[in-house]
């Protein structure tokens, strides 16, 4: 039996994209965002829990990222985990797990009143061809 490996979110931006562009032009983003759960714990009072998750988007997802989001924009993204490891410069291993969008919606209304505009897998350009970063030697530029 094959495994699955799916992730979908729907939060708020913590901070604005960082983007770059690695060898080649192509475009990667790189963001915190928080996925709020609220619920009454055993006295009935409302209880808040957030995680934090790093989302990392490649190529033309990236440039849209850079182009329409922002610290606090709620978006829906869809994708995958990815643990990348490496070693610091005091010889520690280090890991980082993050989310590898696919898809995503920008849930904002803008400003001409609508929302919902969606960005992903069938679009040119966007498909699933991003980088094996599973190398320790290989890593994102931030």
């Amino acid at each position: 039996m094959r495994g699955v490996n799916k992730v979908m979110l729907i939060g708020n931006l913590g901070k604005d994209p960082d983007v770059q562009h690695l060898e080649g032009n192509i475009a990667v983003a790189k963001f915190p965002l928080a996925t709020t759960e609220t619920y009454k714990d055993r006295t009935g009072k409302l209880v808040s829990q957030t995680e934090w998750h790093t989302v990392v988007l490649w190529r033309g997802l990236a440039e849209l990222a850079q182009k329409y989001l922002h610290k606090g924009s709620l978006i829906y993204v869809e994708g995958r985990l990815r643990t990348r490891s490496w070693e610091d410069k005091d010889g520690h291993k280090k890991f980082a797990t993050e989310v590898v969008g696919d898809n995503l919606i920008m849930l904002d209304k803008r400003a001409d009143g609508t929302g919902l505009h969606g960005f992903g897998e069938g679009l040119e350009g966007f498909g699933d061809d991003t980088p094996n970063l599973s190398d320790p030697g290989e890593s994102l530029p931030f």
